[in-house]
């Protein structure tokens, strides 16, 4: 008979999963052993491996529970009947407000990608090209000649995520702007700039 699951099985996970993403922030994924884990969960690697089989399984948990959040926010933002100007702003502020609550977890999707296998990489870089491809069809409903130009239109897309992507490296939560007025600033940045692209 299979072993019956906890009550708390998944807040277990997820409280793993947010040691590891500030462990991993610290000390990179190379850095960082399942031991280091178990010490900051205040618990045992076997207990660990209980909810995870392997430390590429843990991140691959941390970056496409990142992932997922910031899919979900896009696709509400996408779903949505504003204007496009409302559209970039709605999502700006919405990744910020991930970003700023997620800081660690934004940084090891950043930094550790490349220690995923093969297939949970593209798993995740699959989710990433979807919220790329939704700023891009937001940046040529805002310009309309990026539309046929995938080239332009994309790195238009890479630069609005260039501005908010690495905002984990120097905002701080307690600090004169908070998220909405960062993206707010970016926001600004796109629209007013856009007409030169």
């Amino acid at each position: 008979m299979a072993r019956k699951q906890a009550a708390d099985y998944e807040q277990r996970r997820e409280a793993i999963i947010d040691h590891a993403a500030d462990l991993f922030a610290i000390k990179g994924f190379l850095g960082s052993s399942v031991a280091d884990l178990a010490d900051a969960c205040n618990t045992s690697k076997s207990l660990i491996y209980h909810y995870y089989p392997s430390k590429e399984d843990i991140l691959h948990a941390v970056m496409s529970s990142h992932v997922e959040q910031l899919s979900s926010a896009a696709s509400e933002v996408a779903a949505s009947a504003l204007d496009p100007a409302s559209r970039l702003s709605q999502l700006s502020r919405r990744f910020m407000r991930l970003y700023v609550g997620a800081a660690a977890r934004q940084k090891v999707l950043l930094n550790d990608m490349v220690h995923l296998p093969p297939d949970r990489r593209a798993e995740i870089v699959t989710g990433q090209r979807a919220l790329v491809g939704l700023v891009e069809t937001i940046l040529a409903d805002l310009h309309p000649p990026l539309a046929g130009d995938a080239a332009r239109r994309k790195a238009a897309a890479m630069l609005f995520f260039g501005m908010i992507n690495w905002t984990h490296t120097w905002m701080r939560p307690d600090g004169p702007l908070n998220a909405d007025a960062v993206a707010d600033m970016a926001t600004s940045m796109v629209l007013k700039g856009i007409g030169g692209l």
